[in-house]
């Protein structure tokens, strides 16, 4: 095994990762409807792809390339997915249904800094509080938190947010003071 073909596995694995994760972005830029930024992202990531698959079909009987190209696979869509957590903002409704203490939940998450709208329903066993609150969806490990920590039987189902207008959002996008 000569250097130049580790460089050149070590240069398949590295385009590889590039491509998957700018792949993943792009589909996260698709359901958001971001169609400009897509379709940039789909040229880098065809570009890219056409120079990687070039050098990995010359030679199929070359084990280190295709192990490479593969394990780029894997990885780019990990950093993709790390990527898109750090910084791409992405909002969802989080949808709280507490039988008791609702009213004490949405103060607390109010007082860290979310919004909550907070209406009165009807569940299969009577009367429940039902609070929505959109927000960064890096956001909802910390409200969970406080949730459970008042209502530990709450229920809470989240939902992506693929467009938002108006409301309350914190200014910093991360749900307020920590």
């Amino acid at each position: 095994m000569t250097v130049d073909a580790l460089l050149a596995a070590l240069a398949i694995f590295g385009l590889r990762v590039f491509n998957n994760a700018i792949s993943t972005i792009r589909v996260v830029l698709i359901t958001r409807d971001q169609r400009f930024w897509s379709a940039v992202l789909g040229f880098i990531e065809a570009l890219t792809f056409a120079v990687v698959i070039a050098n990995v079909v010359k030679d199929l009987s070359n084990v280190l390339n295709m192990l490479a190209y593969c394990g780029g696979y894997a990885i780019g869509g990990y950093v993709g997915m790390a990527l898109d957590a750090r910084f791409v903002t992405s909002y969802v409704v989080a949808l709280i249904i507490a039988r008791t203490r609702g009213h004490e939940i949405a103060l607390a998450l109010r007082g860290i800094g979310f919004g909550v709208t907070e209406t009165q329903g009807e569940g299969r066993d009577g009367q429940v509080t039902v609070l929505r609150s959109v927000t960064a969806r890096r956001d909802i490990p910390r409200l969970s938190e406080v949730v459970y920590q008042i209502q530990p039987d709450a229920f809470i189902s989240i939902v992506e947010a693929k467009h938002i207008q108006h409301g309350w959002l914190p200014s910093d996008h991360t749900g307020g003071p920590a």
